[in-house]
C-alpha cells in the first residue's frame, strides 16, 4: 500500500482520523434502552474496589464528538450505557475528553471547557453542551457503579476544528497563539494550520515548549481526578499531511541545535513526497527528530501523569500499521526492537532512531488494527490477526496491548450488518493480542450490535 493510500485510509481509520470521516457521526435517532434487569454493583465494604478482571481486558472507546448528542446534556444516558457496557463483557471504557476542537470536558484552569461540537447527521451540524456537571466525573462514577475501569483520552496535539458550518475551539479563541499552530509544506508554500483552508482538526505543533507545557499541565489536572484509572493519548503526532509536517520556526531552532548546525534544506524533505525508500543524511536526520520529539514528550508526559497519581495507567493509542508510521513522525516500537533487521521499509534507520521507540515508556497501549471485514485472518499488515501479530513482536514485551478494529469506517463496515463476523473478531483479538479493542461505542449503537458483543464475549469467557 502506497503512503498516500494510507494516509487517505487513515483519514478514515485510526490514528491518522477516524473521527473526521462523516460516517464516524452518524446515530440513529431512536434511543435503545438497556434491558432492566441489568445488576448494579453494590455500594460499601462488600465491594471496596472493582472486581477482578476475568480472562484478558475488553476496552470499548468513546468518541466525545460521535457521542455528545447523548451524552453532553443528560447524565442518565452515561449512566445507562455503562451498565449496557458492562452487561456486553467489555472491562473498560476508554472517554474521549479532549475532542479535536481541544476544549474539555474535565475540570481544567488552563484549557476551555467544550461547550459544542461540529457532528455528522446527513450533514454537520452544532450539538450544543449547556449543561454543567462534570462530564469526566460522571463516567468515573457511573463507570464504577456498573463494575468497570474508566479512562480518559486526550486528542493530543490539537487545539481546534475547522468545519463547513464553521470552527470551534482552543486557538479561535485565542487568536495569540497562532505561533502554537504546526506549519506544513503544502503546494502553496509553508502554511499554518490555522491558514489551511481543508476542513479538518488543527494540529499544534510537537516540537513547541509552550504547547508541550500546556499539554504537561494539563495531564497533571487530568491525573488529579479522583477514581480514574487510566490517561490515553491519542493523536500524539504531527500533522495529518505526514511527510510535509513540522516546519514551524521552533522545530527549525531545535532542529538546528540537534545537527549543531542550520539545515541545508529548508522544508527537509520534499512537498508531496509520499514514502521514503533510501533517505538523505539530512533526511534520516529529520525523521529521527521529529520522533525524538515526540519519544521526548511522552516520557515527560509519563513522568507527570506518575508524579501527580503513581497507580494511573498511562499509555497511547497508535495505528498498527507500522511500516508506514514514520511519516506521522512516531515509532512506537520497543527501544530494543531491531528495525533495521526486521523491517523493510526501516533499512535506514540508524541506532540514534532506534532510541526513539517509546512502548518502554508505557504502562499500555492501544492498536488500531483497522483491517476491513474481508481482512480478520491473515499475518501481514492489513490484517486484524496480522496487526496483532506484528504489534506483539513490534512492541516486544515492553507493555501490555490491546487491539481491535473500527466497526464504522472500514471497508464492509460502513453500512452495518456484521452481526455474524464479531465472534471471529473477538475471538481472534483475544488470541492474537493481550486485550480486545473496539472503535467506537457510537457504532454498536447505530448498528445495534450489542447482543451480538454480548454473546461474543461470554463465549470467550466460558472458555477460560
Amino acid at each position: 500500500m502506497t503512503l498516500i493510500s494510507a494516509c487517505i485510509l487513515a483519514a478514515v481509520l485510526g490514528a491518522c482520523s477516524p473521527k473526521e470521516d462523516p460516517s464516524a457521526y452518524k446515530w440513529r435517532e431512536e434511543w435503545t434502552e438497556p434491558e432492566p434487569d441489568t445488576p448494579e454493583m453494590p455500594d460499601g465494604p462488600d465491594n471496596p474496589g472493582l472486581p477482578e478482571i476475568k480472562g484478558k481486558p475488553r476496552y470499548i472507546w468513546i468518541d466525545a464528538a460521535a457521542n455528545f448528542k447523548y451524552y453532553a446534556n443528560d447524565v442518565t444516558y452515561i449512566e445507562a450505557d455503562c451498565k449496557r457496557i458492562a452487561k456486553m463483557g467489555f472491562t473498560d471504557v476508554i472517554v474521549d475528553v479532549r475532542p479535536t476542537s481541544g476544549d474539555v470536558l474535565f475540570e481544567s484552569a488552563v484549557a476551555p471547557a467544550c461547550r459544542k461540537v461540529a457532528a455528522w447527521s446527513n450533514g454537520y451540524r452544532w450539538i450544543e453542551r449547556t449543561e454543567t456537571f462534570d462530564y469526566l466525573g460522571a463516567f468515573i462514577t457511573a463507570g464504577h457503579a456498573a463494575g468497570l475501569r474508566v479512562n480518559a483520552a486526550i486528542n493530543t496535539m490539537v487545539g481546534g476544528y475547522h468545519s463547513s458550518i464553521g470552527d470551534a475551539g482552543m486557538l479561535y479563541d485565542q487568536p495569540d497563539n497562532k505561533s502554537w499552530c504546526a506549519v506544513d509544506n503544502l503546494p502553496s508554500g509553508l502554511t499554518n494550520s490555522m491558514d489551511d483552508p481543508d476542513t479538518g482538526p488543527r494540529f499544534l505543533d510537537p516540537a513547541n515548549p509552550q504547547v508541550q507545557e500546556f499539554l504537561l499541565t494539563l495531564l497533571g489536572e487530568l491525573a488529579s481526578y479522583e477514581g480514574l484509572d487510566g490517561i490515553v493519548l491519542d493523536r500524539c503526532r504531527y500533522d495529518d499531511y505526514g511527510l510535509d509536517a513540522g516546519y514551524t520556526d521552533a522545530a527549525k531552532a531545535i532542529f538546528t541545535e540537534y545537527l549543531g548546525a542550520a539545515p541545508k534544506n529548508w522544508p527537509v524533505i520534499a512537498q508531496g513526497k509520499t514514502s521514503i525508500g533510501s533517505p538523505s543524511t539530512l533526511e534520516r536526520n529529520w525523521l529521527t527528530f521529529r520522533c525524538k520529539i515526540i519519544h521526548d514528550f511522552i516520557e515527560k508526559a509519563a513522568s507527570r501523569v506518575h508524579e501527580v497519581a503513581p497507580d494511573i495507567r498511562f499509555g497511547v493509542y497508535v495505528g498498527a500499521w507500522f511500516s508506514e508510521y514514520y511519516c506521522s513522525g512516531v515509532n512506537w516500537t520497543s527501544a530494543k526492537y531491531d528495525l533495521k533487521a526486521n523491517e523493510s521499509t526501516y533499512k535506514w534507520a540508524t541506532e540514534a532512531y532506534q532510541k526513539t521507540g517509546f512502548a518502554d515508556l508505557l504502562d499500555f497501549i492501544f492498536l488500531g488494527a483497522y483491517a476491513g471485514t474481508t481482512g480478520v485472518h491473515g499475518n501481514g499488515e492489513w490484517t486484524m490477526e496480522g496487526f496483532a501479530k506484528l504489534g506483539a513482536k513490534r512492541l516486544a514485551g515492553a507493555v501490555p496491548f490491546a487491539a481491535g478494529p473500527d466497526i464504522g469506517n472500514s471497508s464492509g463496515f460502513t453500512e452495518g450488518g456484521q452481526e455474524a463476523l464479531i465472534p471471529d473478531i473477538v475471538n481472534t483479538m483475544l488470541g492474537s493480542a493481550e486485550g480486545l479493542f473496539i472503535f467506537d461505542l457510537c457504532h454498536i449503537r447505530m448498528y445495534e450490535y450489542w447482543d451480538a458483543f454480548e454473546e461474543a464475549i461470554n463465549a470467550y469467557l466460558e472458555t477460560l
